[in-house]
């Protein structure tokens, strides 16, 4: 199995387990599944922070808007009495105005926080320097984890508008955010490996060779962003530790440096004929020329 090490700007993203025979068209869409499947777990992780905090999201006509604005223009938010959290709600307002202020008490505030915890852990970055594969089904587990958690809480379910349930119905519309800048999409998506681009109509082993048991690094670019940089010949860490043994070396040269200073030989007290000189009156005696006698 060749096990595909993948990057996205030089950033580490997952391991994902392959074939030599995999077609590259496959590949690439497998690998953007997970990639996107990813972010969505991301994103429903942090309104679902924000759920746990200040309760369910305002209605459109209403979101935006300061109490009195609602209040002057008879407003109501129609999910108000039907979408309470289990075990019943404390106040809790939203400083930015986005949700209701009815925050799930402490129990099922833990019971959401503790999903968010482990739907992260399961697609975490980090699993990459533990040799651990990313699959779809683990990311499809951690979206289930997220959805029961919320289901729990919310047994009616969430309104149609909150943007958590519109995630997990998959009807979420991402225009004009951040998040959909770093979407991929599937179709013209690009994979590169050692510089170059892989085209679809090729498969795995036309560019990473004849071995099955290797770990190849790719990395996974949107049309149009060109070819991503080269992997560093060394990594940060042991950049730093070639710098630090440079240091620790240059430091020794100026100590064996001071060392082999032998300018002391010219002290008096380095003479080993001083005694000598002493016992026969030849200390302190000047070679200058005397005085003519008249």
């Amino acid at each position: 199995m060749v096990i595909v090490h993948l990057k996205q700007k030089d950033e580490s993203q997952f391991l994902y387990e392959t074939t030599l025979q995999t077609s590259v068209d496959v590949l690439i869409k497998n690998v953007v599944a997970i990639y996107n499947g990813r972010l969505k777990v991301h994103r429903i992780c942090c309104e679902i922070q924000e759920l746990a905090k200040h309760g369910i999201l305002y209605p459109p006509e209403i979101l935006g808007l300061t109490p009195e604005q609602v209040e002057e223009m008879k407003l109501e938010d129609p999910y108000e009495e039907k979408c309470i959290p289990s075990g019943g709600f404390i106040i809790n307002q939203d400083p930015i105005g986005r949700r209701n202020g009815r925050q799930p008490k402490k129990d099922m505030q833990e019971v959401l926080n503790k999903a968010v915890k482990d739907a992260k852990e399961m697609i975490s970055k980090n699993l990459v320097p533990l040799g651990k594969l990313m699959t779809l089904k683990v990311v499809q587990e951690a979206l289930n984890i997220l959805k029961g958690a919320v289901t729990i809480v919310y047994p009616m379910k969430l309104p149609p508008h909150d943007v958590i349930r519109m995630e997990f119905e998959n009807i979420e519309d991402l225009t004009g955010t951040q998040a959909s800048l770093d979407v991929i999409d599937p179709v013209t998506a690009q994979l590169w490996f050692c510089g170059k681009e892989m085209f679809r109509d090729k498969i795995v082993a036309d560019y990473v060779g004849k071995v099955e048991n290797c770990k190849v690094i790719m990395k996974l670019s949107k049309k149009g962003s060109g070819a991503p940089a080269r992997e560093p010949i060394m990594n940060e860490e042991d950049r730093k530790q070639m710098m630090m043994h440079a240091y620790r070396k240059q430091e020794e040269l100026k100590k064996l440096n001071a060392d082999d200073d032998d300018s002391y030989l010219n002290s008096e007290w380095a003479d080993s004929t001083n005694m000598k000189k002493s016992f026969h009156g030849l200390t302190n005696i000047s070679w200058r020329p005397g005085k003519p006698s008249k």
